[in-house]
């Protein structure tokens, strides 16, 4: 990579979120970190930072992911910023919701450790910048 590309991370679990935080640094990524507690704090950040990434959880204490997806794909500043999905909720009814509100990836946590998420990520953006040409 020749410029660190950004992730912002949106995590109710800290433990999850700072795990997912260090092992996305040690593979050469700025990481951005919230708690998901006030979604009008979260949208505020992806548009004054424009991660080139954020990776969300649907299931937070104060906000709904989807909601804030919903939102995300709504601005024309931030809605081309490729959005992973990353929760527990496995039924096919929330993965259908994520989509049709603009979701590009959804990825579910118990299919996952930490390494393996990261691997997994780290191919589909190789894969995104190849099929765009950067």
């Amino acid at each position: 990579m020749s410029q660190a590309k950004t992730i912002l991370l949106v995590e109710d679990d800290v433990n999850l979120l700072y795990g997912l935080q260090s092992k996305f640094r040690i593979e050469g990524f700025k990481t951005i970190t919230d708690e998901g507690l006030d979604k009008k704090e979260v949208l505020e950040k992806i548009i004054g930072l424009k991660p080139d990434y954020i990776i969300l959880d649907i299931i937070l204490p104060k906000i709904n992911g989807l909601d804030l997806l919903k939102d995300i794909k709504a601005k024309p500043e931030i809605s081309r910023i490729p959005v992973f999905i990353f929760t527990n909720l496995s039924d096919d009814d929330s993965r259908r919701q994520a989509e049709k509100l603009g979701a590009d990836f959804y990825l579910l946590k118990i299919d996952f450790n930490l390494d393996e998420l990261v691997a997994k990520f780290n191919k589909i953006i190789a894969n995104l910048e190849k099929m765009a040409g950067t």
